[in-house]
């Protein structure tokens, strides 16, 4: 029997690798998908190729996308600092959009795949609070999917499917464990060197780490010298 192909979206870091790691676990053929928005973290990129390969993705596909042309976030426009310390309110990590662009283009590619399914690895439990990484904006995207495409209008439905959203960070940490993903391959750091080693301070190595800590787990993460 043929797996139901799903497009799964994998920026490189921790949570979209348990997330291809859970598909791929339920069956699904995935094609994975990347994007070059103009981040200032393009070293995700690469780490997004390797977790593709190494969780056995039928296709890894890489679209450019201008967000950095519209600006107001610290991962695209490097005249805001990353922040090192915690913050109240929607921090400027946030990039405007972000998630609603990356379903739409997502939603185009499992058009012409023929899937029905998108999964993603939004959280609503240890994120930073991101507007788009909440239950009620995934519930609102697949109504959005279903009236969008030619697939729900026809009565396929279009399934959008986030599995990290109610779960801790440590939670995440070992369910991808048990599914055998090597986090090494993984880069969640807003401001890595040009080796891939995260900076240790900004909210989402915070994230990261205490994730590692508190599932009981050796955090391979590659930190530059001093930053831990």
């Amino acid at each position: 029997m043929t797996e139901p192909r799903a497009v799964v979206l994998v920026s490189g870091g921790l949570d979209s690798a348990t997330v291809l790691a859970l598909a791929r676990a339920a069956g699904r053929s995935c094609y994975a998908l990347s994007f070059d928005y103009g981040q200032r973290h393009r070293v995700e990129l690469e780490a997004a190729a390797r977790v593709a390969l190494a969780l056995g993705a039928a296709e890894h596909r890489l679209m450019p996308i201008g967000l950095g042309a519209i600006g107001g976030s610290a991962l695209t426009d490097p005249s805001i600092a990353v922040p090192e310390a915690a913050t109240s309110g929607i921090p400027v990590t946030y990039v405007p959009a972000r998630n609603t662009v990356f379903l739409a283009l997502a939603l185009g590619w499992a058009e012409v795949l023929d899937a029905r399914e998108i999964w993603l690895g939004v959280n609503a439990v240890d994120y930073s609070g991101y507007p788009d990484c909440r239950p009620e904006f995934i519930a609102a995207f697949e109504v959005l999917a279903n009236l969008a495409t030619r697939a729900g209008v026809e009565g396929e439905r279009m399934a959008i499917h986030a599995p990290l959203i109610s779960m801790t960070k440590a939670d995440i940490v070992r369910r991808g464990a048990a599914l055998g993903v090597d986090y090494g391959l993984t880069v969640s750091c807003y401001q890595p060197d040009a080796a891939g080693r995260a900076c240790g301070r900004c909210d989402s190595c915070r994230l990261r780490r205490e994730g590692f800590g508190a599932a009981g787990l050796p955090d391979p993460t590659r930190y530059q010298r001093g930053s831990r």
